[in-house]
């Protein structure tokens, strides 16, 4: 009982986390290659929801506006949920027909997001985050696949080029692992969801956005409910900042896990394989058995003790696991990060890990958090 155990516990997050994209890498030279050409001008409108963002949001307007790519209309709407500063005030500073500033009570990204929606004209929505940066080409290489009827949303890249001294380290490693899983979900036509950071959706697949959901995984996956294709265009680049402390990083890993479970819950459908082929199959590998591995950590330790004088290979997993977690121990106490990169990436993994396990527990319990704040994430 012992080493089915452990080699459960093993095994699944083994394949969650590396032999599904490998397996996806192997698929991928069975499937045409995708070629998007430029798209024509399209009716645009850029929906922002924001909360206390006066330091970033002009900045922002301004640089959605000076994008190369020059759609036949473009809309933006700023959706305020509840700003108790000047980030209202600061939007309205940019005095210019294509924006419209609403000034919401508080009352949740969803209903914001929502809010925002229904003011919208354009044929295509486009999702994105006031703190993060565009480049000027961002909105035309993210349009791009729209040319193809069959796609029906588009994903772009999140880039974080400079860490700080903590464990933002793991947030830049981890979106490049990202990035890479998602070139391999692209080639095999099975891309799961997109970054809220930025989001490119029909007008006429959106559907409203439930509280308490992760709104970028429910707003992607409108297109697969439609059976339209969700496209990555690594191309389509923002720039955004990791999160060194980690009090920050265990508190958004529990959120996250807590909305992309109860986002699953929303879209149970899509886990059906016989009416969504692939697809399924690649959103239970990416979202479901990911967010449930963490919790088998600890029966893998365990289980290890149990095995130690029944093979090397047992006493060997046990002593890795060990060094593991003494290196994420040491990383997270290491406050003026004087010890290699590797400690405070093993600290990175620890902390998500622990507040992925305790998501977990949050979710089944049934608690949600129908609130957001973007300082949570910086």
């Amino acid at each position: 009982m012992a080493e089915f155990i452990f080699w459960l516990c093993l095994l699944l997050p083994a394949y969650a986390y590396l032999g599904y994209p490998l397996l996806l890498s192997l698929l991928a030279p069975l499937f045409p290659a995708w070629r998007h050409t430029p798209a024509p001008p399209l009716n645009i409108s850029i929906v922002i929801a924001a909360h206390n963002e006066a330091r970033h949001i002009e900045h922002k307007l301004r640089t959605l506006l000076a994008q190369d790519y020059q759609p036949a209309t473009l809309q933006i709407i700023l959706a305020s949920d509840g700003s108790t500063d000047d980030t209202v005030a600061c939007a309205r500073k940019i005095v210019d027909p294509r924006i419209t500033v609403l000034d919401l009570p508080r009352q949740g990204k969803a209903a914001t997001l929502n809010a925002g929606v229904a003011l919208t004209r354009g044929d295509i929505l486009v999702f994105t985050d006031a703190d993060n940066q565009w480049s000027r080409e961002t909105l035309g290489y993210l349009l791009a696949p729209l040319n193809d009827p069959t796609v029906g949303a588009c994903a772009g890249h999140m880039v974080i080029p400079v860490t700080g001294g903590g464990l933002s380290i793991g947030d830049s490693l981890y979106r490049h692992y990202e990035g890479w899983l998602r070139r391999v979900e692209n080639r095999t036509g099975c891309m799961v969801s997109a970054d809220g950071a930025l989001l490119a959706l029909r007008r006429e697949l959106f559907q409203n956005v439930p509280a308490e959901v992760n709104d970028d995984f429910f707003l992607s996956t409108c297109a697969p409910v439609a059976f339209k294709r969700i496209v990555y265009v690594p191309e389509a680049q923002v720039i955004d900042h990791g999160v060194d402390e980690a009090d920050k990083q265990f508190r958004r890993r529990q959120r996250v896990t807590v909305g992309g479970l109860q986002s699953l819950a929303q879209r149970s459908e899509l886990l059906n394989p016989l009416k969504h082929g692939l697809y399924s199959l690649a959103l239970i590998s990416h979202k479901l058995i990911r967010r449930l591995a963490p919790i088998l950590l600890l029966p893998l330790l365990l289980s290890s003790f149990w095995l130690w004088d029944d093979h090397g290979f047992y006493r060997l997993a046990l002593i890795a696991q060990l060094f593991g977690y003494t290196m994420a121990i040491a990383g997270l106490l290491d406050s003026q990060h004087r010890l290699p990169k590797p400690f405070r990436l093993a600290a990175f993994l620890l902390v998500t890990l622990a507040g992925m396990s305790i998501g977990l527990w949050q979710f089944l319990r049934g608690h949600r958090y129908a609130q957001w704040n973007p300082e949570q994430n910086r």
